[in-house]
């Protein structure tokens, strides 16, 4: 592949809008490598080229939107209130919202969510530890039940076409992990 840099960027990116529009109206069993090069203007070799099937499109995508460590912003904790960072979390939704509200759908990818969580949790593990004395095992089993809820709580929001404002969303989630459901329920 002894092309301009430029070229090859916009072919892989033209590829890969393809399969996303693709991705979008039907489940990726159903998407073929002839589907997605007719949709882009390529042969199957150019596919090839930077892709080794439909699955691995898929991959690069969510290895794409899955934050890094360093991309994250830090966690801090003031007051010692044990809160999760609701915000930062919804901002990232909100920003690859286009990608998260297909692979969190039904339709989606079923290991994105777990994928997104396995991400975040050593740096919510980092920051909570710094403050506080957690058994790491039942830490392990509050996060995945916290980051679970916020993932669906956050992909439901964009299904509901976000009625509820950013703000009082957030305050909701808050509201829910400090005081329980029940005690919000008999408000």
């Amino acid at each position: 592949m002894n092309k301009q840099p430029e070229i090859t960027a916009q072919t892989r990116k033209n590829l890969i809008d393809a399969f996303w529009s693709l991705y979008c109206e039907k489940r990726i069993e159903k998407i073929t490598v002839k589907e997605i090069t007719q949709k882009a203007g390529y042969n199957r070799g150019t596919f090839y080229e930077y892709f080794t099937d439909v699955y691995d499109v898929l991959e690069q995508i969510e290895q794409f939107l899955i934050p890094t460590l360093n991309e994250l912003p830090p966690i801090t904790m003031p007051d010692n209130n044990m809160g999760m960072p609701v915000d930062v979390f919804l901002k990232l939704y909100e920003q690859n919202s286009k990608y998260y509200s297909v692979l969190l759908s039904d339709n989606g990818d079923p290991a994105f969510a777990s994928k997104l969580k396995n991400s975040t949790k050593p740096m919510l593990k980092q920051a909570f530890s710094r403050n506080y004395d957690l058994d790491p095992v039942e830490f392990d089993f509050i996060l995945e039940y916290v980051l679970s809820g916020m993932i669906g709580i956050m992909s439901y929001w964009f299904r509901q076409d976000k009625i509820l404002p950013a703000e009082n969303l957030i305050a909701l989630m808050y509201d829910v992990m400090e005081n329980g459901v029940m005690k919000r329920l008999s408000r």
